[in-house]
């Protein structure tokens, strides 16, 4: 069958330009609104992900500072343990008979009528 095409004629009257006319600005009205809204949704994904971003280049720094300053802390102590050790060393020093005995052991010094014997430190091959 053929299709019948319905031909509906416009009144042309002051009431339906007028309507035409509402639809028409409630058309635009909700397009400006959709781009103002996808322009502050555009705007806020931008803000947060630069925020998003900014936050987690802060913890990766803090990471690395905190790396750092364990390593520091470590490095400390070392140094600390190291002058205990030395300040112990120049107590010793100022002791008459632990300096003779140092120079006895390491530089062959000896007291009247003592012979050194220098031994070798490697085992015999025997």
């Amino acid at each position: 069958m053929e299709e019948r095409k319905k031909k509906v004629t416009k009144l042309q009257s002051k009431s339906v330009h007028q309507y035409d006319a509402y639809i028409e600005r409630q058309n635009r009205k909700k397009q400006r609104l959709t781009r103002r809204l996808v322009l502050y949704a555009l705007v806020v994904a931008v803000i947060v992900g630069s925020m998003s971003i900014y936050h987690f280049n802060q913890r990766a720094i803090k990471a690395d500072k905190m790396d750092e300053y364990e390593q520091l802390e470590q490095q400390l102590a070392e140094l600390k343990q190291e002058e205990k050790s030395l300040n112990n060393e120049i107590e010793l020093l100022q002791d008459e008979n632990y300096v003779l005995e140092i120079a006895r052991t390491n530089y062959f010094f000896s007291n009247e009528g003592e012979l050194i014997f220098k031994l070798p430190d490697e085992d015999p091959s025997y």
